[in-house]
């Protein structure tokens, strides 16, 4: 018997690999699923079945890809509506992989189809179970993503009853997979790790704590932060189906000529660069957008660009296929070219490039008090604002900065001095900005983490300002 978690850090997904006696399953496959297949014949196993945990919100999965290559059924569970052929399980259902079991719970609240999937060993004994986005390491599931006509509170209840019924009850030493790890915007707040055990979550998870239902519904539909806008895009195309990735490759891997480039953007392309942030600032051709791939470069391109926007892209050299294989995974599919030479090209044709300048927090703490037209534009969540940011300055997260109308908020005769936490959404801010007229501005290196510490900033705290 093998388990093998498969973890996408930029997006916080894991996917699952099981194998026993030369046959094999996939659980919520990404999109790019050409590692599953390599691995499968690595190990000289047959891919039988494909297991989708509910319609994920936040990536494009792979079922379809997988399915086509390999012949494997798509398996989602109870009360699944979809666009394309699949093996609606039955709650209880049982699946055999080699010498193993895998059945079906049907575990409705994070949507209604959710579903997760219990292992068992060779022996017969629960071993694990992949929880999708039913449980997560020190969160369960948000109830609001996807939800059709029911109310986030509809769904809370049904999770309680799911969470009860069918995971609460399963052995404490059983292991806890889920579909996400830290960072996804899929739960409120989740844990460092990227699995457990169910006596650990019952032990810690605030979600699995006794208490009755009305309190369930209230502690997990409380607090809960916008979800990224492609969320509900990418669920209604992971429901409906969608093109072939090898399809989108064919398109979208196509060298350009500077001429070329520059005709594309002309007739209403936007140029993305996925150069990292401190390349970025140095050097760059207008209206680019920077969005690097060192960063959480698939979450942040899905908040920001329309999936059925034409793209053209900048790349550093070599990270082509990775680029275009990364927007795919969340839908972004109308890429139409990359130039070709890269921005050195670009450069060494002599063609006009912009920049950003960059200033160390020291230089913001020198200008604050003499410059009355200075304004801190800090684009970090609010939550992230609120736990302590510097004296005046104006919270605008940066997925609001694709409204317009809160652009306009931003005065264009100001010198604009704007921050994230780290700065790698500064930088993006910074290129959404330039693209729209605001030149006056100034990329502050190393974000919160090193203003806070900078003598004579006046920093406001929820318990103070010191």
């Amino acid at each position: 018997m093998q388990v093998e978690q498969l973890y996408t850090g930029c997006l916080s997904e894991a996917a699952y690999f099981i194998s026993s006696e030369g046959e094999a399953a996939v659980i919520d496959p990404l999109r790019d699923v050409d590692i599953y297949i390599t691995k499968a014949a690595e190990m000289g196993v047959k891919i039988k079945y494909i297991f989708e945990t509910h319609f994920h919100a936040d990536f494009i999965s792979g079922h379809l890809e997988l399915s086509k290559k390999t012949g494997a059924p798509i398996i989602y569970g109870p009360q699944t509506n979809a666009g394309f052929k699949i093996h609606m399980a039955q709650d209880g259902e049982e699946f055999s992989i080699g010498k193993l079991k895998l059945t079906v719970l049907h575990t409705p609240g994070h949507t209604l189809e959710s579903t997760c999937y219990l292992l068992h060993d060779e022996q017969g004994i629960p071993y694990c179970v992949f929880t999708g986005d039913t449980l997560f390491v020190g969160d369960v599931g948000r109830p609001d993503l996807f939800s059709g006509n029911l109310s986030k509170e509809d769904l809370a209840g049904y999770m309680y009853d799911s969470l009860t019924n069918k995971i609460k009850t399963l052995p404490d030493n059983v292991i806890v997979y889920p579909a996400h790890g830290p960072g996804s915007s899929c739960g409120k707040n989740l844990g460092p790790e990227t699995f457990s055990t169910i006596g650990q979550q019952k032990e810690t998870n605030y979600a699995l704590q006794d208490m009755s239902k009305e309190e369930f519904i209230k502690i997990v539909t409380a607090g809960l932060n916008k979800p990224p806008a492609y969320f509900p895009e990418n669920a209604r195309i992971n429901k409906e189906g969608h093109d072939m990735l090898d399809d989108v490759m064919k398109k979208a891997l196509q060298p350009l000529s500077i001429a070329d480039f520059k005709e594309k953007a002309a007739h209403g392309a936007w140029i993305l660069d996925t150069r990292a942030a401190t390349v970025f600032t140095q050097g760059f051709v207008p209206d680019s957008i920077s969005i690097g791939l060192e960063g959480r470069f698939a979450e942040w391109a899905g908040s920001l660009i329309p999936l059925n926007q034409e793209l053209v892209l900048v790349t550093e050299k070599g990270k082509e296929k990775e680029t275009i294989v990364r927007l795919a995974r969340v839908g972004i599919d109308n890429v139409t070219g990359y130039l070709n030479g890269g921005f050195e090209a670009w450069q060494n044709a002599g063609e006009k490039i912009d920049l950003i300048i960059d200033v160390e927090p020291e230089e913001l703490a020198m200008d604050l008090p003499h410059d009355n037209k200075l304004e801190v534009l800090d684009v970090r969540k609010q939550t992230e604002f609120e736990g302590g940011h510097v004296r005046g300055a104006k919270n605008m997260p940066l997925d609001t900065l694709i409204d317009p109308l809160n652009v306009a908020m931003i005065h264009e005769d100001h010198n604009l001095y704007i921050h994230c936490a780290g700065g790698y959404r500064s930088v993006i801010a910074a290129s959404l900005l330039k693209r729209e007229g605001y030149h006056n501005l100034r990329n502050v290196l190393g974000g919160f983490a090193k203003i806070k510490n900078v003598k004579g900033m006046t920093i406001v705290t929820p318990e103070k300002v010191r």
